[in-house]
């Protein structure tokens, strides 16, 4: 596949990133022409300085890795990431409350981060489907769905498990078409690439962007 660098979210998520770290994601970013980086939210400001003018978009992460923080302070952390320059938001949802069958929460949860960035930045969902059953996260899909959201993705790369190929087409056949499957965990080469792109994911959350582009194997942390 000619453009499989323009699936990747090359990401660096890892607690004692530096400066340098997030220089070198965005250098990489550019130079083999990856659709965006993903980084916690105190980096979005470099990115944008080391980004701009340039066609790879910025993502921040909300309520990562634990999706459990209020909501009022998840929009809060969104919105301030789309000030300074995020176009993409990757949320975790609220895992506690969805096992518990609190949907009518969940999806409220998601709402409010969606009507947050409105019209600043698009939101991905994170289920984190190493805790869910095929049942629940199709379900969970589906308050992703109701509640706006334009991405459903798998994984932190934090919790139990990854992305796997039956799940991202058990979330591909959940939505409609006007919401995309983003994969995350795991994906460390490209054969694993590829699989997930086949299954119906139309991004890939990576810190193995370049090896995966480059055929060999990647970072063997899990996101």
């Amino acid at each position: 596949m000619n453009n499989l660098a323009s699936f990747i979210d090359h990401t660096y998520l890892k607690p004692d990133a530096t400066a340098a770290h997030i220089e070198k994601l965005c250098g990489e970013a550019l130079e083999h022409q990856f659709r965006a980086v993903c980084v916690n939210g105190v980096w979005v400001r470099d990115c944008k300085r080391w980004l701009l003018g340039t066609p790879v978009a910025i993502s921040a992460v909300c309520g990562f890795p634990l999706g459990a923080g209020a909501s009022a302070a998840k929009a809060y952390e969104a919105e301030l990431a789309a000030d300074e320059g995020a176009t993409e938001i990757d949320m975790v949802m609220q895992i506690g409350q969805f096992l518990e069958g609190r949907y009518a929460d969940v999806e409220a949860d998601i709402r409010t981060i969606v009507n947050a960035v409105k019209g600043a930045a698009i939101v991905k969902v994170i289920l984190e489907t190493g805790y869910l059953s095929d049942e629940q996260i199709v379900d969970a899909c589906k308050l992703a769905e109701q509640a706006g959201a334009h991405y459903v993705k798998t994984s932190t790369g934090f919790g139990p498990g990854g992305a796997t190929v039956h799940h991202v087409r058990l979330m591909r056949g959940a939505v409609s078409d006007a919401v995309k499957v983003k994969a995350s965990g795991g994906i460390r080469d490209h054969a694993a690439a590829l699989a997930m792109i086949e299954a119906g994911a139309e991004r890939l959350g990576t810190s193995s962007g370049v090896a995966i582009v480059s055929g060999a194997t990647g970072d063997q942390s899990s996101y």
